[in-house]
C-alpha cells in the first residue's frame, strides 16, 4: 500500500510540475491526463468533476469581463487615482489597500496593471523610493483574492464546502478573509513605510542619474485623470456592486429563495451562477456591449484559463486523495490535527509553484478534509493559498518591475533577495494568522 502511494504521489506531483513549466491551460489537460492514469493504470475510481465550482468562476469571470469591456475597470482605476494624488506622502499606506479592494471589487488582480504606473508616479513626484508602495502594492492586489465575494478561490471554496456536507456561507467566508487581508496588507504596507534610502541619498540611484537617457526616462507623467470615462462605464460598475450585494443579500436571507423538492433553500453555489450571469446581461444591454469583445478580454482569458486549470487538477487530484484515504489518515492525518499550522506551510509550498489560489486550493481542501480537518480550520488558513510572489515571477511582480522608472523595485542578484519578499511574507503570515483567530472565534 505504501508503495503504491508513494508512485501515485510522485505521478501527480509530476504532473503539476510539468503542467507549471508549460503554463497556461496545460495544468488543466495534464491533470486530465493525471486522471486517466489513476483510473486505467491504478484501477482508482474516479471522483466527481469540480462541476459547480467551474459554473461559479466561469458566471463570475464572465460578468466580470463584461465590466472590463464596458469601461468599468477603467473607472475605477480613474477613481483609485484621484484617491492617491490626494494624499500622495501616505501611498505607501493607501496604493496596497486600493490594489487590495480593487481585487476585493473585480475578483481578480488583473485589474492592478493599469494602477501600478499610477503608483510609481505618484512615489516619484514625491520623492518617495516607489519600491516602497510598488511592492507591497502588487503583493496586496493577490491577497484581495481570499477576501473577494466573486473571486475564483472564494467561489471554489464555497463550492467545496457545499460538496463536503459541511457548507459555509459566502458571509462566513468574508468575515474571516476579509479582516484578516486588511491587517496583513497593513502590517507589510507599515514595513515598507521605511524600507530602503530615499531616492536622494540612495548611491545607486543617484549613479543612474548620470545617464541622460535614465533621467530622460523619469520625465512626463503617467495618468489616467485624462480618460474620458462614459457614463455607461459608471453605470457598469454600479451594476456590477449591485450583483455582489444581491448574492451578499440572498446570503443573508435565505428565506428569499423558493425551496427544493426535499425542503431545502436553493444552494448558494446555484445563487452565485444566475445572479452573477444576469447582472453580467444588465451590464451588457446598458452600456452595448459586444459580446465579441467579451469573449477577447484579458480579464475573460484568464478566467477560462483558471477554469480549465481547476478541471484537471482538482479533479486529479482528489481522485488521488480518495484512492488513499486510508494510507493518508493513518499515516499523516494526527501529525496534522496536534499542529495545523503544518498544514499552512504546505498550502504556502504549493502555491508558490500553482500560480493560481484557487488551483491552489483545488489540490490542498480534499487532502485537508481527508486528513480530518474541520471546514472552518481550512477557512481560517486560506491566505496561506498565496505564495507566487516567493520567485517573483508572477505577472503583476514583473509588471511592478517593469513600470517603476527608477529601477529600485527589482529581483536582487540572489533570485529570492527580490522587494516582493519580505512584504509577501509579512502579509500572508499575519493574515493567515488573522484569519485562523477569527475563524476559531466565529465559526
Amino acid at each position: 500500500m505504501a508503495a503504491m502511494f508513494w508512485i501515485q504521489f510522485v505521478l501527480v506531483l509530476g504532473a503539476v510540475l510539468i503542467g507549471i513549466r508549460r503554463g497556461g491551460v496545460a495544468l488543466g489537460l495534464i491533470g486530465g491526463l493525471g486522471v486517466t492514469v489513476l483510473v486505467l493504470g491504478f484501477r482508482s475510481v474516479p471522483s466527481e468533476p469540480p462541476i459547480a465550482v467551474m459554473l461559479i468562476i466561469l458566471a463570475v469571470v464572465t460578468a466580470s469581463a463584461t465590466l472590463q469591456v464596458a469601461g468599468g475597470l477603467d473607472y475605477l482605476v480613474q477613481l483609485t487615482e484621484k484617491l492617491l494624488r490626494a494624499h500622495p506622502k501616505y501611498v505607501t499606506i493607501l496604493a496596497p489597500l486600493s490594489t487590495f479592494f480593487l481585487t476585493v471589487c473585480c475578483g481578480t488582480g488583473h485589474a492592478v496593471y493599469a494602477l501600478l504606473p499610477v503608483i510609481s508616479d505618484v512615489a516619484l513626484k514625491t520623492k518617495i523610493r516607489p519600491e516602497r508602495p510598488m511592492a507591497i502594492s502588487s503583493v496586496a492586489s493577490q491577497m484581495g483574492i481570499t477576501a473577494s465575494p466573486v473571486a475564483a478561490a472564494v467561489t471554489f471554496f464555497l463550492g467545496f464546502a457545499a460538496k463536503a456536507g459541511h457548507p459555509v456561507t459566502l458571509i462566513d467566508i468574508i468575515s474571516v478573509t476579509m479582516p484578516a487581508g486588511i491587517i496583513g496588507v497593513l502590517a507589510a504596507a507599515a514595513w515598507s513605510f521605511n524600507r530602503g534610502k530615499d531616492l536622494d541619498k540612495d548611491p545607486e540611484f543617484q549613479a543612474r542619474l548620470e545617464d541622460p537617457e535614465f533621467r530622460k526616462g523619469l520625465d512626463g507623467e503617467v495618468t489616467t485623470l485624462g480618460m474620458k470615462i462614459s457614463t455607461t462605464a459608471k453605470v457598469s460598475v454600479a451594476l456590477f456592486f449591485a450583483g455582489v450585494g444581491s448574492i451578499i443579500l440572498i446570503a443573508s436571507c435565505p428565506w428569499i429563495l423558493p425551496l427544493t423538492a426535499e425542503g431545502k433553500p436553493i444552494a448558494m453555489t446555484t445563487v452565485v451562477q444566475f445572479v452573477m450571469l444576469a447582472f453580467g446581461a444588465f451590464i451588457m444591454f446598458s452600456g452595448n456591449v459586444k459580446a465579441k469583445e467579451i469573449a477577447h478580454s484579458s480579464v475573460f482569458t484568464a478566467g477560462m484559463i483558471a477554469v480549465v486549470s481547476i478541471f484537471g487538477i482538482a479533479w486529479m487530484s482528489d481522485t488521488f486523495i480518495t484512492a488513499n484515504k486510508k494510507f493518508l489518515v493513518d499515516n499523516i492525518g494526527v501529525m496534522v490535527k496536534m499542529a495545523p499550522w503544518t498544514f499552512a506551510i504546505a498550502t504556502f509550498c504549493i502555491s508558490a509553484f500553482v500560480k493560481s489560489q484557487a488551483a491552489t486550493l483545488a489540490i490542498t481542501l480534499p487532502l485537508g478534509l481527508a486528513l480530518g480537518l474541520p471546514v472552518p480550520l481550512l477557512l481560517g488558513l486560506m491566505p496561506a493559498s498565496y505564495a507566487y510572489f516567493f520567485f517573483a515571477f508572477y505577472p503583476s511582480d514583473l509588471a511592478a518591475i517593469n513600470m517603476d522608472r527608477t529601477g529600485t523595485t527589482r529581483i536582487g542578484k540572489y533570485l529570492l533577495n527580490h522587494s516582493f519578499m519580505i512584504p509577501g511574507l509579512i502579509g500572508v503570515s499575519v493574515s493567515t494568522v488573522v484569519a485562523y483567530a477569527i475563524s476559531q472565534i466565529l465559526l
